[in-house]
């Protein structure tokens, strides 16, 4: 593992050193202090990641999507725990249930660079991906990844979704699977996209961003759908064991997912499927 006291510092190191020292540039602050830790931890965890692909190589080691080409830098969040396999780790028993539903088709709302719409694709041939998202340099990165695991054929990609376009969920039988930074507390609305009350919807839900918002949204959901909310969880075992090798804050920051706060994901299933 590298330890970043190499004789001469990486273009990499000598970045973050001067973003450091500007964050820090000032009296004692708190929440510069907060700023800079964050930096360093995404600094280090960059480092562990190419030491990651240098030993293991880029296909996703374990969990749902084992055996994903992810060769790609994520665009939101952290990439050595999607590299690992134990990214959200949580949810794995709810996309197993979800790869076994075999659903016709499948909306990914906010897809990123689509470690899930490629990944599920993978896992269910006979499904259809809609990939979504308003970041066009997102949209570029999904779709490149959805051919170096040749399933391109079936992801398509799309920009922003309004509620007009879920009434595909009328037709087929649909899984939502969303996460878009707090907007999912207007797209998801049964009263101006009423296709909804058919679909199964799998939603992070920014709490950290709107306080109370995930019983709001289960309120809103529980008389069409059976609601159950996710925590989060951190899988260990699922650490290559090369890394027991490193040292507690490294095997942390191999497990950490970036997030500033609760992000809880509730998986409502209709009590009325198409």
């Amino acid at each position: 593992m590298p330890n970043g006291r190499s004789e001469k510092p990486s273009a990499l190191t000598q970045a973050v050193t001067l973003d450091v020292l500007a964050l820090l540039d000032g009296p004692p602050d708190a929440g510069r202090l907060e700023q800079a830790l964050r930096h360093l931890a995404k600094w280090r965890a960059r480092l562990i990641q190419n030491t990651l692909t240098a030993r293991n190589g880029c296909n996703v080691l374990s969990g749902p999507f084992k055996g994903l080409i992810y060769d790609t830098p994520a665009t939101e969040g952290a990439g050595v725990a999607r590299l690992i396999g134990c990214y959200e780790a949580s949810l794995a028993p709810v996309f197993e249930q979800i790869i076994a539903g075999a659903y016709p088709l499948v909306v990914d709302v906010g897809c990123a660079e689509g470690y899930y719409a490629v990944g599920l694709a993978r896992r269910m041939p006979d499904t259809r991906i809609m990939a979504c998202d308003s970041n066009p340099e997102a949209r570029a990165a999904c779709a490149a990844l959805a051919r170096r695991n040749g399933v391109d054929g079936r992801v398509t990609i799309h920009g922003t979704l309004d509620h007009a376009d879920l009434a595909v969920c009328a037709d087929q039988r649909t899984l939502i699977l969303c996460d878009i930074e707090g907007a999912e507390a207007v797209l998801l609305d049964p009263e101006r996209a009423p296709a909804l009350i058919h679909a199964d919807i799998l939603v992070e839900v920014h709490e950290c961003f709107t306080p109370g918002l995930t019983d709001e949204m289960t309120q809103r959901f529980a008389p069409t759908h059976r609601v159950q909310r996710i925590g989060r969880s951190a899988d260990t075992a699922a650490l290559p064991d090369w890394m027991e090798q490193l040292s507690d804050l490294d095997r942390l920051l191999c497990l950490w997912e970036w997030r500033m706060g609760p992000t809880p994901w509730l998986w409502m299933q209709a009590r009325d499927p198409r």
